[in-house]
């Protein structure tokens, strides 16, 4: 399973300097990726005009700091054919942020805001709305999050792990563990159930330890299933990886 997907795109001119669009569904969480982007060293802009895009190109084509450059409903000006007409002229990056209609509703319910096109009619209709108008951006984007379930700290973890300027270029692998009653993680790429290891949460000794505690690894390092799973575990993943 995977809801975060990436599409390979061949720019159309040369510039020097890296443009990052992103855009996607209101209450997706744009403001708080651009936010993120900012800590990381990207000059952002947010809520920009399209029609300035292509000047605002052409004047700092000499600039060497990224740029990111939130789109949206609310942008004036907005249409996703201008967004699409600026991915073919500039070699840019699309950045989507999507989220289910509940996690939406549940957000816009949470902050007490109006839905920017559903001013008079219910959330749940804007968001209709707006799905379909941001289909075509969605279906050029390069990156798809979707961040339903996510605290901001797990949008900062995939954000960073994707776009951050120090990092060096080829594959982010990030390895994390859950619990299924709390779901299954939405941005996972390879899902692994571990319930057939021994749990040392009815352990009385361990229960109040965390996962990262050295005598909850060693508990399960002793288990004789792991030893034989984790060899063919990695046996199988290392010819994966270069072809993700």
């Amino acid at each position: 399973m995977s809801t975060v997907t990436t599409t390979p795109t061949t720019p159309k001119t040369s510039t020097t300097r890296k443009l990052l669009i992103v855009s996607g569904l209101s209450g997706a969480g744009l403001s708080s990726s651009l936010k993120v982007l900012e800590d990381e060293g990207y000059e952002v802009l947010d809520n920009f005009p399209v029609i300035y895009v292509d000047p605002l190109m052409g004047e700092t084509a000499q600039e060497t700091r990224p740029l990111a450059i939130g789109i949206d409903t609310r942008t004036r000006g907005f249409s996703p054919k201008k967004i699409l007409a600026i991915l073919e002229k500039h070699p840019a990056q699309m950045l989507f942020l999507t989220a289910d209609e509940t996690t939406l509703q549940t957000r816009f319910s949470e902050t007490r805001r109006r839905h920017p096109l559903a001013k008079d009619r219910p959330v749940s209709a804007g968001i209709s709305r707006e799905r379909k108008l941001l289909q075509k951006i969605r279906d050029q984007a390069n990156v798809v999050i979707d961040t339903s379930g996510f605290s901001i700290h797990d949008l900062r973890r995939e954000i960073e792990g994707r776009f951050a300027l120090d990092a060096e270029s080829g594959l982010t692998l990030t390895v994390s563990s859950f619990g299924f009653r709390n779901g299954i993680p939405r941005e996972a790429d390879i899902l692994m159930d571990m319930r057939f290891l021994k749990n040392p949460n009815w352990e009385p000794g361990l229960k109040s330890l965390r996962g990262t505690d050295k005598a909850v690894g060693d508990y399960i390092d002793k288990d004789p299933e792991f030893s034989n799973f984790i060899r063919n575990f990695k046996t199988s993943l290392s010819p994966l990886l270069p072809r993700y």
